[in-house]
């Protein structure tokens, strides 16, 4: 049921591409797929069925609903040149923790840490906020959230602490 739920958001996923961004059913289906994202890790646990599996395919839905909504979003808004900055250096730091995590621990993990998880809710949010709050605000926010838990994993990499979990989150 769990491994349905997340295979759920990446059929939302492709429905995205079908609808005007910002309009109301993109946001409905955006917030359908959002909600597969919050309760397929529950419903793992609480039914007994977590498997590695399923974490691999909640991240493999979890890229492919970014990427999506980096389509769809990114054309339609102005971002300005700092505020991409800010983005790639957040991507770098990534990049780094991965081959880090890599070199110290000799396989790719996925940190599925309490602040990746707290950055993934305000990154998440902030769609929803684009008509009300200007885009420097929010994504200001959404930018430091996402920084320090770069940093963080970074951290846990070089102490080799692999936080990763063999289960839907």
């Amino acid at each position: 049921m769990a491994n349905f739920i997340t295979s759920c958001r990446i059929v939302c996923s492709a429905v995205l591409l079908f609808f005007p961004t910002f309009s109301v059913e993109f946001y409905i289906v955006y917030c359908l797929a959002g909600l597969t994202d919050m309760i397929d890790g529950t419903v793992a646990r609480k039914t007994g069925t977590v498997s590695r599996f399923g974490s691999i395919l909640d991240t493999a839905a979890d890229i492919v609903f970014t990427a999506v909504c980096l389509m769809k979003i990114l054309p339609v808004l102005d971002i300005a040149l700092w505020l991409w900055i800010w983005i790639a250096a957040i991507a770098g730091i990534k990049v780094i923790n991965v081959i880090a995590g890599f070199i110290v621990q000799k396989s790719f993990t996925a940190q599925h840490t309490v602040l990746n998880k707290i950055t993934g809710a305000v990154l998440f949010v902030l769609p929803l906020t684009l008509t009300f709050v200007d885009l420097s605000y929010s994504a200001g926010v959404v930018c430091t959230v996402a920084t320090i838990a770069a940093l963080h994993e970074g951290y846990l990499v070089i102490l080799k602490k692999d936080k990763s979990k063999t289960r839907q989150t």
